[in-house]
């Protein structure tokens, strides 16, 4: 009886965690053989085990034996006596081989015992297999999670039953953290290992911003509205510019909603860091202006609208702009600590020089001059 409940239970353990029966039960034959060989002869015997419902013991032991005449059986971990033979198959003849029960009295208890360990290890293997495909398929998206334990300077956060370490660089400089705190988190990168699927999350990434709005906007998750860019200062602010494919679209309003009740839940989510975003325009000035917001800006000279590499010095030049405020403007559009200029700068892709309105005449004339000597 307690054999027919140990298979019934490895039956429906395997269909709970979607292991292959049969491989299960391979692998226990395959350890109660090795364990066999082990205690009672050596790795070069032929041992086939057969697992029984309806017995005492939980596995019979057979041992392949060659059959010679009775009274010649020299080592019997390998011969059997002709008569011993017959017993098993009238059949038999001298030299052939024949699979004798060599079951020992009370090696069920031994056998449960491999096959325990066999049955954890296979459902542990098979668990990260599992877990390994199902996040494998989800790289690059957002996951949800829950703050497991806070260790020191480790977060632990349990994500569909795996906990996963949050890093220090992916998380939120100034964020709390605290047992049982649900946040959305970005899928980076999902390895593999012994221990099982690694997963690297991040609260930083600005791949998190634009998850968390083709979530709260329809016309981005519809595919009507594109975030073309993102620059982020994690935990405190966001620039995203943005396009619609419908001119009947305003595709800022249609992320910020109305009174921002579409944007205000991204933000709640990011722990109240702001969101800026912006009409992506292909005319370089024009972006530049916007993502320099919420200063007014009053002129913008590209100076170069591609990277390349000087062929006499051999270093890369990159996208360049002059921005032009007036000096009231100054402070905001630099923004404290640089901020307002240096997200502009990621999100625009060009390095921007700042100069007041009144430069403005010199510096066309000089820009002029140098992309035109011949009118020297």
């Amino acid at each position: 009886m307690q054999n027919q409940q140990f298979i019934a239970a490895l039956r429906q353990l395997c269909s709970e965690k979607n292991i292959e029966k049969d491989l299960v039960l391979e692998a226990v034959e395959s350890a109660i053989a090795a364990a066999y060989k082990k205690d009672y002869g050596n790795r070069d015997m032929e041992v086939r085990v057969e697992l029984q419902e309806d017995a005492p013991e939980l596995a019979r032991i057979y041992l392949l034996k060659e059959v010679v005449e009775d009274g010649d059986v020299v080592d019997e971990k390998v011969e059997v006596s002709l008569s011993e033979a017959k017993s098993v198959n009238p059949d038999i003849e001298l030299g052939d081989e024949v699979y004798i029960d060599v079951t020992p009295t009370g090696y069920g208890r031994i056998a449960a015992q491999s096959a325990k360990q066999v049955i954890l290890q296979k459902v542990q293997e098979a668990e990260r297999i599992s877990l390994f495909q199902r996040f494998k398929d989800r790289e690059g998206q957002l996951v949800t999670g829950s703050v497991n334990r806070v260790e020191g300077n480790h977060i632990f956060v349990d994500i569909e039953k795996t906990t996963v370490l949050l890093g220090e660089r992916q998380r939120v400089q100034g964020e709390r953290y605290f047992p049982g705190r649900r946040m959305r988190l970005y899928l980076e990168r999902v390895g593999s290992s012994a221990k099982g699927p690694q997963l690297l999350v991040s609260r930083t990434n600005p791949k998190l911003v634009e998850k968390l709005m083709a979530e709260e906007i329809p016309e981005i998750s519809h595919g009507e509205v594109e975030v073309v860019a993102i620059a982020r200062d994690a935990g405190i602010r966001s620039k995203v510019a943005v396009r619609a494919f419908d001119k009947k679209i305003d595709p800022v309003g249609a992320c910020i909603g109305q009174k921002g009740s579409r944007i205000h839940p991204i933000m709640d989510e990011l722990s109240g860091e702001r969101v800026d975003v912006i009409e992506w325009d292909e005319n370089p000035a024009s972006v530049i202006s916007r993502a320099l917001q919420p200063a007014k800006i009053a002129n913008v000279v590209v100076i170069t609208d591609q990277e390349f590499v000087d062929e006499e010095s051999g270093k890369r030049i990159k996208k360049r702009a002059a921005v032009f405020v007036e000096e009231e403007e100054r402070a905001m559009a630099i923004g404290k600590r640089g901020q307002n200029i240096r997200l502009a700068s990621e999100l625009t892709g060009f390095e921007l020089d700042m100069y007041n309105i009144e430069e403005y005449e010199a510096f066309t004339e000089s820009l002029g001059a140098i992309q035109h000597p011949e009118k020297k």
